[in-house]
């Protein structure tokens, strides 16, 4: 039984303003010719133009896929491996948010091991290959996912959001810039903010936290609870999305080491089954999932209450959790979260669904990880409570 802690990273990692900069010397390193995996509104924005001229400058070529447009599909993975194979591209770059990061880290690990994606969730088949080297670069304050060894991928055919993580799905490199999140509407800033929230909150309680981990989740917990609001109610505030940014890289950081919890594995059916984005599912699960766990993490969501309450740090830590439950219920209406009947969810369809839901959630693992293990009834019946969750409420599922 392996009783030491492992923190595995990306080789290198630029951040800041102005950091985008760096996509041309950092990629030549790396290849000669470049996919670039993206979607329309970047190519809109410009910023795949801005990238490609990086990369010229450094004497690399590119070409680009723009297939991406919702969440990550294997569809969208195929398309990406034809192109790269047909072109004879030697490195990948990811320029989006999360689902650009993931279909380009599959990308990268397909291209050298071979087989369909799906072959990889649950450790079936194991990359044994080293990966093309990828340089992941996000466009939203959220995934963390160009710091994470994960991907999640839906599997169009059996309407199932896989969740697969290895160590050679981890990109090589990220370039992270909050100039490249000014153009995030509002909806896209709540959402991906109490993403990578969540990310931060499931690593700091997971049952395979440890010191290396707790001090990148403290630190992003921190970071977004004092910027999300700042972020959504004032989105030219490049300092607020700067702190956002990184507290999503620390998180997932943090989350790719100590694994999340619950609240993804609640999470991805939801996204499977209904087509709700990532971040929203997430953002609509944490605070009822939290008062569900809330006496198995006493110390640890005490914790959380410190960073919303500096004012009551003398408080108990019992008084503290719950504040922490409380302020995450607040925050989510702050940011006008929904509920999964307010977002438009047919009632019908959702009690249809919950049973496989919650055999799906059971069966990504994730759950294992949380500090009080749910069974399928449990589950079952959070989906329950979540459905018309009302975020104004004090009282919950205990």
């Amino acid at each position: 039984m392996q009783n030491f802690a492992v923190f595995n990273s990306p080789s290198n990692i630029n951040y800041g303003r102005g950091a985008f900069e760096a996509i041309g010397t950092t990629t030549a390193q790396k290849g000669t010719k470049a996919l670039i995996v993206s979607d329309k509104m970047m190519n809109k924005l410009g910023n795949v133009s801005q990238c490609r001229e990086h990369l010229t400058k450094s004497g690399v070529e590119s070409i680009v896929y723009l297939g991406v447009e919702s969440e990550p599909t294997d569809i969208y993975v195929a398309e990406a491996i034809d192109m790269f194979q047909k072109e004879e591209c030697d490195v990948i770059i990811s320029l989006g948010g999360g689902s650009c990061i993931d279909t380009a880290k599959s990308v990268a690990v397909l291209v050298s091991n071979g087989g369909y994606i799906g072959d990889y969730m649950g450790g079936e088949r194991v990359a044994k290959m080293k990966a093309v080297p990828h340089i992941a670069i996000p466009t939203t304050a959220g995934t963390g996912s160009e710091a994470t060894d994960v991907a999640v991928i839906q599997d169009t055919k059996n309407d199932v959001k896989m969740m697969i993580k290895q160590p050679a799905f981890l990109p090589e490199a990220a370039i992270v810039d909050p100039v490249l999140t000014k153009s995030a509407p509002k909806h896209v800033i709540a959402a991906t903010g109490v993403d990578a929230l969540s990310h931060a909150i499931e690593s700091y309680i997971s049952r395979r936290a440890h010191p290396m981990t707790d001090i990148m989740a403290l630190s992003a917990m921190e970071l977004i609870v004092n910027n999300i609001t700042k972020a959504y109610e004032e989105q030219d505030n490049i300092d607020a999305m700067e702190q956002m940014i990184r507290g999503s890289l620390q998180a997932g950081l943090a989350f790719s080491n100590a694994s999340v919890c619950l609240v993804h594995g609640m999470s991805r059916p939801i996204g499977a089954l209904f087509h709700v984005p990532h971040g929203f599912s997430n953002a609509m699960l944490l605070p009822a999932v939290l008062e569900y766990s809330k006496n198995s993490a006493i110390r640890r969501l005490a914790d959380l209450g410190r960073i919303f309450r500096p004012d009551l740090n003398n408080e108990s830590n019992e008084a503290l959790a719950e504040v922490a439950v409380t302020s995450v219920k607040r925050l989510c209406k702050q940011l006008d979260i929904p509920n999964l009947n307010e977002w438009g969810i047919d009632n019908n369809a959702f009690e249809s669904a919950v049973s496989k839901m919650a055999a799906d959630a059971l069966e990504s693992g994730s759950p294992g990880n949380n500090p009080k293990v749910p069974s399928q009834k449990e589950i079952e019946e959070l989906y329950h409570v979540c459905f018309n969750y009302n975020f104004t409420s004090e009282v919950g599922l205990k």
